[in-house]
Protein backbone atom coordinates (compact mmCIF):
# COMPACT_ATOMS: atom_id res chain seq x y z
CA UNK A 1 0.00 0.00 0.00
CA UNK A 2 1.12 3.50 -0.77
CA UNK A 3 1.45 6.18 1.77
CA UNK A 4 -0.91 8.92 1.83
CA UNK A 5 0.81 12.46 0.41
CA UNK A 6 0.11 15.16 2.94
CA UNK A 7 -1.80 17.35 1.66
CA UNK A 8 -3.47 21.11 2.74
CA UNK A 9 -3.06 21.73 6.71
CA UNK A 10 -1.04 18.34 7.48
CA UNK A 11 1.72 20.14 5.07
CA UNK A 12 2.19 22.42 6.68
CA UNK A 13 4.75 22.55 9.42
CA UNK A 14 3.69 22.43 13.53
CA UNK A 15 4.29 26.50 14.04
CA UNK A 16 2.25 27.42 11.23
CA UNK A 17 -0.53 24.95 12.30
CA UNK A 18 -1.03 26.18 16.21
CA UNK A 19 -1.01 29.28 14.71
CA UNK A 20 -4.33 28.69 12.52
CA UNK A 21 -5.45 26.23 15.27
CA UNK A 22 -4.46 29.21 17.61
CA UNK A 23 -6.78 31.96 15.79
CA UNK A 24 -9.55 29.49 15.38
CA UNK A 25 -9.87 29.42 19.00
CA UNK A 26 -9.74 32.39 19.68
CA UNK A 27 -12.73 33.32 17.30
CA UNK A 28 -14.85 30.35 18.81
CA UNK A 29 -14.43 32.15 22.15
CA UNK A 30 -15.40 35.54 20.85
CA UNK A 31 -18.26 34.32 18.67
CA UNK A 32 -19.34 32.54 22.18
CA UNK A 33 -19.28 29.14 20.39
CA UNK A 34 -16.38 27.14 22.16
CA UNK A 35 -16.86 24.57 24.97
CA UNK A 36 -16.02 25.53 28.68
CA UNK A 37 -16.07 22.72 30.17
CA UNK A 38 -17.47 22.98 33.87
CA UNK A 39 -15.75 21.69 36.98
CA UNK A 40 -18.38 18.64 36.87
CA UNK A 41 -17.31 17.89 33.22
CA UNK A 42 -13.66 17.96 34.05
CA UNK A 43 -13.54 16.24 37.28
CA UNK A 44 -15.48 12.91 34.82
CA UNK A 45 -13.07 13.39 32.07
CA UNK A 46 -10.18 13.54 34.24
CA UNK A 47 -11.68 10.02 36.11
CA UNK A 48 -11.95 8.42 32.51
CA UNK A 49 -8.77 8.79 31.67
CA UNK A 50 -7.62 7.80 34.59
CA UNK A 51 -9.55 4.37 34.56
CA UNK A 52 -8.17 3.99 31.11
CA UNK A 53 -4.75 4.82 31.94
CA UNK A 54 -4.81 2.01 34.85
CA UNK A 55 -5.74 -0.92 32.82
CA UNK A 56 -2.53 -0.98 31.74
CA UNK A 57 -0.59 -2.91 34.27
CA UNK A 58 3.17 -2.71 33.12
CA UNK A 59 2.97 1.52 32.35
CA UNK A 60 1.06 1.61 36.48
CA UNK A 61 4.33 -1.08 37.00
CA UNK A 62 6.72 1.48 35.39
CA UNK A 63 5.46 4.74 36.78
CA UNK A 64 5.18 3.04 40.54
CA UNK A 65 8.84 2.06 39.74
CA UNK A 66 10.14 5.35 38.75
CA UNK A 67 8.68 7.24 41.89
CA UNK A 68 10.23 4.80 44.34
CA UNK A 69 13.59 4.81 42.60
CA UNK A 70 12.66 8.91 42.78
CA UNK A 71 12.41 8.79 46.73
CA UNK A 72 15.54 6.70 47.55
CA UNK A 73 17.47 8.58 45.08
CA UNK A 74 16.75 11.98 47.25
CA UNK A 75 16.66 10.17 50.08
CA UNK A 76 19.78 9.14 49.58
CA UNK A 77 21.22 13.32 48.71
CA UNK A 78 19.55 14.22 51.79
CA UNK A 79 21.81 12.09 54.01
CA UNK A 80 24.61 12.65 51.74
CA UNK A 81 23.58 16.48 52.82
CA UNK A 82 23.00 15.44 56.27
CA UNK A 83 19.17 16.87 56.24
CA UNK A 84 17.45 13.48 55.42
CA UNK A 85 14.29 13.15 58.17
CA UNK A 86 15.12 10.76 61.16
CA UNK A 87 12.94 7.98 61.52
CA UNK A 88 11.78 7.11 64.64
CA UNK A 89 9.53 3.80 66.30
CA UNK A 90 6.60 4.48 69.41
CA UNK A 91 5.47 1.21 71.26
CA UNK A 92 2.00 1.27 72.54
CA UNK A 93 0.59 -2.29 73.07
CA UNK A 94 -0.88 -3.28 69.93
CA UNK A 95 0.53 -0.61 67.64
CA UNK A 96 3.38 -0.11 66.03
CA UNK A 97 3.66 3.35 64.89
CA UNK A 98 6.64 4.83 62.81
CA UNK A 99 6.50 8.78 62.07
CA UNK A 100 9.43 10.82 60.41
CA UNK A 101 10.75 13.83 62.32
CA UNK A 102 11.37 16.78 60.62
CA UNK A 103 14.40 19.00 61.62
CA UNK A 104 13.79 21.97 59.68
CA UNK A 105 10.25 22.67 60.38
CA UNK A 106 8.58 24.92 63.05
CA UNK A 107 8.46 22.57 66.55
CA UNK A 108 4.18 22.48 65.43
CA UNK A 109 5.22 20.38 62.42
CA UNK A 110 8.09 18.49 63.15
CA UNK A 111 6.07 15.22 62.43
CA UNK A 112 4.77 13.64 59.61
CA UNK A 113 1.45 11.84 59.88
CA UNK A 114 2.15 8.54 61.81
CA UNK A 115 1.80 5.38 60.21
CA UNK A 116 0.26 2.71 62.53
CA UNK A 117 0.68 -0.86 61.62
CA UNK A 118 -0.96 -3.75 64.11
CA UNK A 119 2.20 -5.42 65.83
CA UNK A 120 2.09 -8.85 65.26
CA UNK A 121 4.10 -9.79 68.52
CA UNK A 122 1.04 -8.02 71.00
CA UNK A 123 -2.06 -8.15 68.21
CA UNK A 124 -5.22 -10.56 69.51
CA UNK A 125 -5.21 -14.16 67.79
CA UNK A 126 -8.00 -15.09 65.95
CA UNK A 127 -8.26 -19.12 66.78
CA UNK A 128 -11.53 -20.86 65.24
Amino acid sequence: MTEKSKRGFASMDPQRQREIASKGGRAAHAKGTAHEWSKEEAKQAGHKGGVVVSRDREHMSMIGREGGEARSRITAEQRLNGNAPRRFVERTPGMHVESEMHHDAPPAARFSEPRVEADRATAPVRRD
